[in-house]
C-alpha cells in the first residue's frame, strides 16, 4: 500500500488545524461514511444526538486530514492506542508521524508533526464551579494563580490548564502522570515553558510549550518533545494552504 506523503510539514513547524464540530446534515453523512464500525458504534452511544454528530464530524475530519498527509484513503486509516489511550498510526515503513486531537464545545483542534511527539488541548472558557486548581495544580502554580488580580484569574487558570493537559497528552502517560508532578509557566511576563518535571531534570530543555491561537472564549496549547530544536506553529486552512490568519512562521519560531 502506498504511503507517500501528500502534505509536507518541515523540521521547524507543527501543523495545526481547527474546525467547527457543528456541520450541516449532508456533511455529517459524508464524514460518517469515513468512519469505522467501532467509531460509528461510539457515536451511537452518546446520550445527546448533538454530541454524537460532533463526534462523527471530529473523527471524520481527523481521518480526512491525516489521509492527505499520508497519501491514504481516510477510511483505511487504522488507529492504534498505547496503554494510556493515546492514539497513533503505525506506518509500514517506520516513518515518524505524530498527531493529537482535542475538542471542547463546538471547536476541534488537531496538531500534526512528522518529527516530534506532541499533544494539544483546547478548552472553552467557562466559569469555575469548584477549586480545580487547588486539587490538581502544583503548589507553585496554585500560588501564582492566587496572586493574579481577580479579573485575570479565569484566563490564567485556562492558560495553565491547557498547557498541563497538552503536556500530559504529549508525554503519553495519561492520568498516571500526576498533574502536580510538573510546573508550567502561564503568567504574561514569561514565555510558555515547562519549568519542572519530577524525576527528569532535563525535561525543561527537551519539551516546548506553544500557545495556541483560538477563537474568543477559548484557550489552547501545543506541547512537543523538540529536544531543543526551534519550532513554530503553522496554521492550516481548508484550501490546503497556510491560513490567511496565520502568523508568519518565521515570527513564531522559538529557539530554546
Amino acid at each position: 500500500m502506498q504511503q507517500a506523503s501528500c502534505e509536507m510539514i518541515g523540521p521547524d513547524a507543527i501543523d495545526v488545524w481547527t474546525w467547527s464540530l457543528d456541520a450541516p446534515p449532508s456533511s455529517v453523512e459524508g464524514y460518517a461514511a469515513l468512519l469505522s464500525a467501532e467509531e460509528l458504534a461510539r457515536a451511537a452511544r452518546f446520550v445527546r444526538e448533538r454530541d454524537g454528530r460532533r463526534f462523527i464530524v471530529g473523527r471524520g475530519r481527523l481521518r480526512s486530514i491525516l489521509g492527505r498527509y499520508l497519501g491514504l484513503p481516510p477510511k483505511l486509516l487504522a488507529f492504534t492506542y498505547n496503554d494510556y489511550g493515546k492514539p497513533s498510526i503505525a506506518l509500514l515503513d517506520g516513518t515518524p508521524f505524530s498527531f493529537n486531537l482535542s475538542h471542547s464545545a463546538d471547536l476541534a483542534a488537531l496538531a500534526i508533526s512528522d518529527r516530534y511527539e506532541l499533544g494539544i488541548d483546547v478548552e472553552e472558557i467557562r466559569l469555575l464551579k469548584e477549586d480545580i486548581a487547588g486539587r490538581f495544580f502544583s503548589r507553585k502554580e496554585y500560588l501564582t494563580l492566587q496572586a493574579l488580580p481577580p479579573e485575570a484569574y479565569l484566563d490564567g487558570f485556562y492558560r495553565c490548564w491547557t498547557r498541563k493537559e497538552a503536556f500530559v497528552k504529549a508525554h503519553g502517560a495519561g492520568l498516571s502522570l500526576p498533574l502536580d508532578s510538573f510546573d508550567v509557566t502561564f503568567d504574561w511576563a514569561n514565555e510558555p515553558r515547562l519549568e519542572r518535571l519530577e524525576g527528569d531534570p532535563d525535561a525543561p530543555s527537551n519539551w516546548r510549550i506553544l500557545e495556541l491561537e483560538t477563537p474568543v472564549m477559548f484557550a489552547g496549547a501545543v506541547v512537543a518533545l523538540t529536544k531543543g530544536h526551534p519550532v513554530g506553529l503553522r496554521y492550516r486552512s481548508e484550501d490546503n494552504g497556510p491560513s490567511k490568519a496565520n502568523r508568519n512562521l518565521s515570527a513564531s519560531l522559538v529557539a530554546l
